[in-house]
């Protein structure tokens, strides 16, 4: 069993920063890639941010210059720095992890979601 846990969300003024953190835990044998999503209410779930294991980084074009993502490997953790937020970045933000778990077999590869962080931005 894997669980990601989230925190850091909240409510922040426009043009305020907030920083996510994500902790994954359970039988981690590796981690492929973490992300960032959000949703907003009656929208689909939408890529924030994703890095890789080796560090390659990509960002939504509405986040870029704005938003950091970052991992420590030893940790198994994931965090977004966001910065210069705009009402409109209001919305759930979800963590993400591509990664393998022990089995009795060997390794499996699944897709994992934490619960969600509430981030609003209003004055």
């Amino acid at each position: 069993q894997v669980q990601l846990v989230e925190s850091g969300g909240g409510l922040v003024q426009p043009g305020g920063s907030l920083r996510l953190s994500c902790a994954a835990s359970g039988r981690i044998a590796s981690i492929n890639a973490m992300a960032w999503y959000r949703q907003i209410l009656g929208n689909p779930r939408e890529l924030v941010a994703g890095i890789t294991s080796g560090g390659s980084i990509n960002y939504a074009d509405s986040v870029k210059g704005r938003f950091t993502i970052s991992r420590d490997n030893s940790r198994n953790m994931v965090y977004l720095q966001m910065t210069s937020l705009k009402p409109e970045d209001t919305a759930v933000y979800y963590c993400n992890a591509d990664l393998r778990t022990y089995t009795i077999y060997g390794t499996r590869r699944d897709d994992y979601w934490g619960q969600g962080t509430q981030v609003t931005v209003s004055s």
